[in-house]
């Protein structure tokens, strides 16, 4: 019975002692007061390296360690779902979700090393949670909106798009926001929200395009001349798909002149070089052809009847 009384004192007693054992917080204040009242002693300095010199210089020496590991991931997810043959934007974003989940294990793993406890952290993180969300709704959205992109894939790295106010060639889909590559050579990040909560359009979607140049001619020109010099043009123009055949659309008898649409059919990369041709060669057939092109005229009568007072 002694033994036994002497056993539960001895493990009370150890329990006493893990209680009483300083905390990295206890040691902290009593760095503070040691400096306070003027003791540099050597136990001080040794205290303070304790408590704040080794755990702030292992945080920074593990935020770098976490910034290089992050990028390493990014890599080496990005050559791995790329040698499985997954379409750029999808492998993009990969990468960048492996970068962010390394931040984020680090992250947790530095508060670590200053004496915060994770455990308690997550507690505090779920608690405000609620808050942060409504004061972070707006990115929310956007990863919301980047995911539905990469789902519904309206348009991949590399189309010409007009999405979000923006036209431009897509560089990059990522978590938070999309990149394009303007065609003079400016770079534009648009939130994901604004693009998928908005009208998109893939410009190159499709491997064929329409040319459609709009022209007018005079009243007093032969209709069926026209058309047939029209079309001549057309015919003749250097990069043109003979199937779609071109159309000549005689579209509508307009207040000056007679409306003309000479539409033709082109590969999607030759778009802006018939385009221009096009122009260039109905403009001189209609020339040739002695076919005027009206534009718009002002008539002015100047009465000259000069009133006297």
């Amino acid at each position: 019975m002694q033994a036994e009384q002497t056993e539960t004192l001895e493990n009370a007693a150890d329990t006493t002692a893990e209680i009483v054992e300083p905390s990295t917080a206890e040691g902290f204040g009593d760095l503070v007061s040691r400096i306070t009242s003027g003791d540099m002693s050597t136990e001080t300095w040794i205290l303070a390296w304790e408590t704040v010199g080794r755990p702030v210089l292992l945080a920074i020496v593990l935020i770098i360690a976490v910034f290089i590991a992050a990028g390493w991931a990014r890599k080496l997810v990005g050559k791995a779902v790329r040698k499985a043959n997954v379409e750029e934007t999808l492998a993009r974003f990969l990468s960048n979700i492996a970068r962010y989940i390394v931040l984020i294990a680090g992250g947790v793993a530095i508060l670590g090393t200053l004496g915060i406890e994770t455990a308690s952290f997550a507690a505090v993180l779920a608690a405000v949670g609620f808050a942060i969300g409504m004061a972070m709704s707006g990115m929310l959205g956007n990863i919301a909106a980047g995911v539905m992109l990469l789902l519904f894939r309206p348009f991949k790295v590399g189309d010409v798009v007009d999405a979000g106010g923006v036209k431009g060639k897509v560089f990059e889909i990522g978590l938070f926001t999309t990149v394009f590559d303007t065609p003079d050579n400016r770079r534009i990040i648009v939130p994901n929200n604004s693009i998928f909560g908005d009208n998109i359009e893939n410009v190159s979607h499709h491997d064929t395009r329409r040319v459609t140049v709009a022209v007018g001619t005079e009243y007093g020109a032969d209709i069926d001349k026209a058309r047939e010099v029209l079309m001549e043009a057309a015919k003749n123009t250097p990069s043109i798909l003979e199937d779609p055949a071109p159309v000549i659309y005689l579209k509508a008898l307009g207040g000056s002149s007679i409306d003309w649409d000479v539409r033709v059919w082109v590969k999607r990369e030759d778009f802006w070089d018939v385009q221009d041709r096009l122009t260039r060669d109905v403009k001189y057939a209609l020339d040739n052809a002695g076919i005027g092109i009206p534009f718009p005229q002002m008539d002015v009568h100047i009465d000259g009847t000069v009133s006297q007072s």
